[in-house]
């Protein structure tokens, strides 16, 4: 036997980790007698907080000799872990006044009452008794609610508990209690109303309200347990002595379990792997199982924390399940509105193009299911069927009413992709690639139209006029802005996406190559079937289409015919938009007609306001100091069209200013050579533009179209027509419009005979008589042009001259040469009885118009000799009070509003 001095003697050699040492030291104890490990233990226990090293060597090597024991195949690991567990639970089980080392060793007593508790089992509930206590709690909270009437808190609590049974019955049916509960509410609701409808005493509004709320959902809830409820009301005893006990079950100590890994485990294989929903159960897709799914979906639209995508992914696993038209038809409905959903709420502006390409494809899926089941009809005044267990049967000769909106459908879809539209930028690939889908669309309308009309023929399912007249409005609005040879493609390939024995009532297969009788025939159907606002927008829509189709006078005529320029302040702004459109439209067509005033007038209002972005809804206008709110700025970039039916602002500008200067500057020269003339302003944009040109010091080539414009007017006023014909040619943008050489032509022409006329205003002072002929030299038309321009001016008085046609001359006529002094006198007298008109107009508004304006007080009103400007009462009358400070002007009326 080695004794205790022996230890303190023993010197190991070297040891190259703590591995080895630990190891050492087990083997070295290993030969020592229990006697001497007490003594050393006693030893050890006695010593301070300087021995704390030793007594946890001590535990080290109590565990590692129970670990050798054990399996000397232990990793060196597993044992420090062992005892570091031995340690913390020693130290746990000590009191509070142990000190030093003995405080992180083990108790004999604490290992007893430990070993004594871990013995007696201890009593849990499963987490179904959990449930069933929390429901427990809820149903007696709406017993002692239905003792005091307390509708409002009995509804509160119904919630709730329906949301605890929700979570149990996912994993486990509907517990006996809750039927119970259910059923006795039900009675006692119907008990409850029977005796509100007799009795005297009504409830307050709280409890009114909450009993209504219960009638509502009660009647909703119960019908899912129809089966339960009516056994329970069988015999209720025994439906309730059936009811399970909890288990109890005893808790064992876990054991500390250890890594496994299995070989040959493939973890990328899907095989064998299934959806798990509430409760650890799989989740089936059957068709027995496609309405509950649905009527969960559709419960939860609208809630936070909705994961839509995997709503999306249930229904494509249903869609795949479903046997029956009916529930293709449902699944496919509500999977489409669930895309729609997508958008809402989040952070996207538009609907991505996926998930609006599977919409589309989903939509017509759905079309060719009903076109294909003429018995179901999917229609938005039908009831909901309730019964998911089984599926409705019409009676014989019915057809089965669906509920949903066909046309919602097609007019979501088209919002989705004109939104899509607006945040793309339009000068990408993108954008062009998005456009193609439009032609989608647009066969998904007119197949839509034909079920509408077919829907319309059967009078028994009530299929009001306005669905069809929405889905019509949307197949102009796709077309009434694009060319002939464009239209021709879309109709063309919507008709052949469609089978043959389908044909529609209002546009039959053969109008889709007249492009003009196909927009007139649905125009023509929308102003007789419709009214306000969509038969406004199909009529600006026609004009629209006859003013780019070069139909001026007929475009003219039908908007003259409206009096929608008199009302169209009442419609609401997208149509207002429309009709800033329709305008501009019609005013391009004048101009390409050569009707140059009629161009002018037509695109003064939009075009002199410089606002012609917002007006047409082509771009915002932020100003510096505007009060646009971010709401209005929002729903402004909303109202924007997308860049595809853009008109050209630049083009539209151009147009603009060229009307103007033909008939601006012939005025200028006209006022310029007569000062008796009224002066008048055709256009106070071109004038401002043309004033800040003449006030620059040096002008350089022009760069844009208003310096061309600009140059051309300052050619044109001094009789360089030719110069000013070539500035407004070399204009590029004339290359847009269709024909536009032939613009190029009509613009030279005219001109050339604004130029004619402005020579004349400018030097018909100093000519006696000017031959004709040299006239037409000089501006290279011929005699007879020159003739027809100078009668007309000389029949509207615009020229003091005579026409001799015999000698070919004109004669002009010197009239009375004013000086300076009797111009300035001219001028001034003009200024005046302006600035009188208009104090006239002011004191108009400011007493609205009450006609003893200028009566004084106690005396007449005027500048007679009794008023005497405004001193009332007569001059003999000097005994009568005098106000303070003298006789004041008391102004009736107008001092009235003066003093406001």
């Amino acid at each position: 036997m080695v004794g205790l001095d022996a230890i303190t003697t023993l010197r190991p050699g070297r040891i190259e980790s703590p591995y080895k040492a630990q190891r050492a030291t087990v083997h070295f104890l290993h030969i020592l007698s229990p006697n001497v490990l007490i003594n050393m233990s006693r030893f050890f226990t006695q010593g301070d907080s300087s021995s704390e090293s030793s007594s946890s060597g001590e535990e080290e090597l109590y565990s590692d000799q129970e670990a050798e024991q054990k399996s000397e195949e232990e990793s060196s690991e597993e044992e420090e872990e062992g005892s570091d567990e031995d340690e913390s639970s020693s130290s746990d089980g000590e009191e509070g006044g142990k000190t030093g080392v003995s405080k992180f060793l083990r108790d004999q007593a604490s290992t007893d009452g430990e070993s004594s508790d871990s013995d007696t089992p201890k009593v849990v509930k499963s987490a179904k008794g959990k449930r069933l206590e929390e429901i427990e709690g809820v149903i007696k909270l709406i017993d002692n609610a239905e003792k005091i009437n307390d509708w409002s808190s009995i509804s509160t609590e119904f919630d709730k508990l329906n949301r605890q049974v929700a979570k149990m019955a996912a994993s486990d049916k509907a517990p006996k209690i809750y039927i119970k509960t259910v059923a006795d509410l039900e009675d006692l609701m119907n008990e409850t109303i029977a005796k509100q409808k007799v009795s005297t005493k009504k409830m307050n509004a709280t409890n009114a309200k909450g009993l209504n709320a219960m009638k509502q959902k009660i009647k909703r809830n119960n019908r899912e347990y129809a089966a339960e409820i009516d056994k329970y009301r069988e015999d209720k005893a025994d439906y309730m002595m059936s009811d399970d006990e909890e288990e109890v079950v005893p808790l064992e100590k876990p054991k500390k379990s250890k890594n496994v890994y299995t070989d040959g485990l493939d973890f990328d294989d899907d095989e064998g792997f299934s959806t798990v929903g509430r409760g650890g159960k799989p989740k089936q897709y059957t068709p027995e199982s496609i309405f509950k799914h649905l009527r969960s979906i559709v419960g939860s639209r609208g809630k936070k924390n909705t994961d839509r995508a995997d709503q999306i992914r249930t229904m494509e696993k249903l869609l795949e399940v479903a046997e029956t038209p009916y529930q293709k038809i449902r699944v496919l409905l509500t999977i489409i509105s669930t895309r729609f959903d997508l958008t809402t709420g989040s952070s996207a502006t538009f609907m991505s193009q996926e998930q609006w390409k599977m919409a589309e494809h989903e939509f017509g899926t759905l079309l060719e299911v009903l076109e294909d089941n003429r018995n179901m009809v999917v229609i938005e005044n039908a009831e909901e069927w309730e019964d998911d267990e089984k599926p409705p049967q019409p009676a014989p000769g019915e057809k089965l009413r669906i509920p949903g909106s066909i046309v919602s459908i097609v007019e979501r879809l088209d919002d989705e992709l004109t939104r899509s539209l607006q945040h793309i930028d339009p000068h990408t690939a993108e954008y062009i690639e998005r456009l193609s889908d439009e032609q989608a669309l647009y066969n998904n309308i007119v197949r839509a139209l034909l079920y509408i009309e077919n829907l319309k023929k059967d009078a028994k399912l009530e299929v009001p006029q306005e669905s069809a007249n929405r889905i019509v409005m949307r197949r102009v609005e796709h077309i009434y802005f694009k060319p002939s040879q464009v239209v021709n493609i879309l109709e063309e390939t919507a008709w052949k996406s469609i089978p043959a024995h389908f044909d529609s009532d209002i546009t039959p297969r053969g109008t889709e190559r007249d492009t003009a009788a196909l927009v007139q025939t649905l125009c023509i159907y929308l102003f007789e079937n419709s009214t306000d606002i969509i038969r406004g927008r199909a009529y600006l829509c026609q004009v629209y289409f006859c003013a780019l189709h070069d139909q001026y006078y007929r475009a003219r005529d039908m908007l003259l015919m409206s009096h929608l320029q008199e009302t169209i302040g009442n419609f609401d702004i997208s149509t207002q938009i429309l009709f800033n459109r329709t305008l501009v439209q019609v005013g391009l067509c004048a101009f390409r007609a050569g009707l140059v005033y009629e161009s002018q007038n037509t695109l003064q209002e939009i075009c002199g306001s410089g606002r012609q972005k917002e007006l047409l809804a082509q771009g915002v206008m932020i100003q510096r100091y505007s009060q646009v709110t971010p709401e209005q700025e929002r729903l402004e970039r909303q109202r924007q069209l997308p860049f595809h039916m853009h008109i050209n602002l630049e083009l539209l500008e151009c147009v603009y200013l060229t009307c103007s200067m033909l008939l601006e500057i012939p005025l200028l020269a006209q006022t310029g050579s007569s000062p008796d003339i009224k002066k008048r302003i055709i256009s106070k944009t071109y004038r401002r533009l043309l004033e800040f040109h003449e006030r620059q010091i040096f002008t350089g080539p022009p760069e844009n179209t208003r310096d061309h414009v600009m140059q051309a007017s300052r050619a044109l006023a001094a009789g360089e027509w030719k110069k000013a014909a070539e500035l407004i040619n070399s204009i590029k943008i004339w290359e847009l419009m269709a024909s536009s050489e032939k613009i190029k032509a009509m613009l030279s022409e005219q001109i050339q005979e604004e130029g004619l006329r402005t020579y004349l205003f400018t030097y018909a002072p100093f000519y006696d008589t000017l031959a004709v002929g040299t006239l037409a030299e000089m501006f290279e038309l011929p005699e007879r042009k020159v003739a027809a321009v100078v009668s007309k001016m000389i029949s509207h008085e615009e020229l003091a001259a005579a026409l001799d046609q015999v000698n070919s001359a004109i004669i002009f006529r010197k009239g009375v040469e004013l000086s300076r002094l009797q111009s300035l006198a001219l001028t001034l007298s003009d200024k005046a009885s302006g600035l009188i008109e208009a104090n006239e107009r002011t004191l108009e508004q400011r007493t609205q118009g009450t006609a003893n304006a200028f009566e004084r007080q106690g005396g007449q009103g005027g500048r007679g000799r009794g008023g005497r400007g405004g001193r009332g009462g007569s001059r003999g009358d000097r005994g009568g009070a005098r106000t303070r400070g003298g006789q004041q002007f008391g102004g009736g009326a107008l001092g009235g509003a003066i003093k406001v």
